[in-house]
């Protein structure tokens, strides 16, 4: 029997569309959004709005300040020093678990994704090759175990997204060219079991993510 699915509700999908637009820089590091010119383009309610921008709130996105409105969260040193060093931490928690208790399975999926980031970068599809580093990176949670912490790294996938956006526009194919190093590296390291290794290189990516988003804000 199939697993229900339920589609994607309207605020998800305002949500999204929005996320999308800060992401990618359209909507700019502290940009008012305007409701009412965002559901006249979207063709929705306030309310639908109001509340996708509630949901962008929880994933660092979007700063809701009473009375005045909705803005997008500022990208700035800070924010970004605190996003790296907070996604290190828990995938580095995550990784080891993934490295001490991986199955064949895993592997394959790890190596499959390599794979499609390879065939996106090829092809020159920056979007895409975001997306599948989020879904590699995300791979590591299947041994997570921990509520909070999936639910966490959840709420910081936008705002990940949103930095490597940033990195990847300025320092052009070095930046994914370095992605797919740390990838294959990684996959090599988990299939070694070796923990210690694995903390190592997020460690040493993570330093070197955080520089290149930084050195892309002051450009």
């Amino acid at each position: 029997m199939n697993a229900f699915k339920p589609k994607e509700t309207l605020t998800e999908q305002v949500a999204r569309h929005i996320e999308n637009l800060i992401a990618f820089g359209q909507l700019r590091s502290g940009e008012r959004i305007y409701e009412s010119t965002m559901a006249k383009e979207l063709n929705v309610s306030h309310g639908s709005i109001r509340e996708g921008l509630l949901l962008l709130e929880k994933r660092h996105l979007v700063q809701n300040v009473p009375r005045k409105g909705a803005f997008v969260t500022p990208l700035d040193e800070h924010f970004v020093n605190s996003l790296y060093e907070t996604l290190e931490l828990y995938l580095t928690h995550t990784g080891q678990k993934l490295a001490r208790q991986w199955q064949p399975e895993d592997m394959e999926r790890l190596e499959s994704l390599h794979e499609q980031m390879q065939s996106c970068y090829e092809k020159n599809d920056l979007m895409a090759f975001l997306e599948v580093g989020i879904e590699y990176t995300k791979a590591s949670l299947v041994y997570a175990d921990n509520y909070f912490i999936v639910s966490a790294i959840e709420d910081l996938w936008p705002s990940a997204k949103r930095c490597a956006f940033v990195a990847f526009r300025q320092g052009g194919k070095q930046v994914l060219e370095d992605n797919l190093a740390h990838m294959k590296q990684s996959i090599h390291i988990i299939r070694a079991r070796d923990e210690q290794a694995l903390a190592d290189i997020l460690h040493r990516y993570a330093i070197q993510q955080c520089q290149q988003v930084l050195s892309a804000l002051d450009q």
